[in-house]
């Protein structure tokens, strides 16, 4: 009798026909029966929100063998959520995968990404969770090098679990000249020259988002950053439990 294939849920931030998303799609299929919930259009940058004011809304867009895909009206959580309230019809799955992002998710950016909202989502509600991203924002990016590694870290998860409140943020470097897994920790940095002008007729307060990050501990060949710069896949293991727990004394005696 045949085993049981595992269930995976998919989904991402840049919408439900990324190149990304679907080449994760076929990177995964051979492992597991795959249910994908992803944004009917971009929502890069949206981290963890929630849609509150507007109804959400989705359709199913493909049905085979294994294999089921919709879209969804919100956020990538919104999609996490409504997968576990109705679509998947009270199934629970095995493991949340997340991407493949276009665009590397390394350091603190994994505070305002979408692609890390779902895996944080899947942890939160303790399902194993992993976000894939690449260092590149081209639309047509090659991921054809990274799906053996894809493959060997979903089959690891799926084996061994994660811990509690704990997901795995994994970064591909845009080089198909891969020098192996460095398990990192996420680097300190922040962004800068945030906004270019773009005004309109009229109104010149207009602006886009843009910027530069700039890594504050370049030096530290611990960091996912530094991992990315020299060619290795960095998987960064993300605990959702904020609480600056080395404080905690300290701020006592203040009050």
């Amino acid at each position: 009798m045949e085993a049981k294939r595992p269930l995976i849920l998919i989904s991402n931030d840049d919408g439900y026909s990324a190149k990304g998303l679907n080449e994760l799609i076929k990177f995964l299929h051979p492992l597991a029966e795959l249910v994908v919930v992803a944004p009917e259009g971009a929502r890069s940058g949206s981290g963890c929100a929630i849609t509150t004011t507007i109804p959400v809304h989705y359709s199913l867009i493909k049905k085979d063998i294994g294999l089921s895909i919709y879209k969804c009206s919100g956020t990538p959580t919104d999609c996490i959520k409504l997968s576990l309230h109705t679509i998947l019809e009270g199934r629970r799955p095995d493991l949340i995968v997340s991407g493949i992002n276009h665009g590397d998710n390394s350091g603190t950016n994994v505070h305002y990404s979408g692609t890390m909202g779902v895996a944080i989502e899947g942890c939160l509600n303790s399902i194993p969770s992993i976000g894939f991203s690449i260092h590149s924002h081209n639309p047509n990016a090659d991921f054809e090098y990274t799906e053996l590694y894809i493959q060997d870290i979903t089959k690891a998860i799926l084996k061994n679990g994660l811990p509690p409140q704990t997901c795995l943020n994994v970064n591909f470097p845009n080089s198909s000249q891969l020098k192996g897994i460095k398990v990192c920790e996420q680097a300190n940095g922040y962004w800068t020259q945030e906004w270019e002008p773009c005004p309109r007729k009229g109104n010149e307060n207009y602006y886009w988002l843009a910027g530069e990050f700039v890594v504050t501990n370049p030096e530290n060949d611990n960091t996912d950053n530094w991992a990315l710069k020299n060619d290795y896949v960095a998987i960064t293991p993300i605990h959702v439990d904020m609480t600056a727990h080395h404080f905690i004394d300290e701020l006592k005696s203040w009050f």
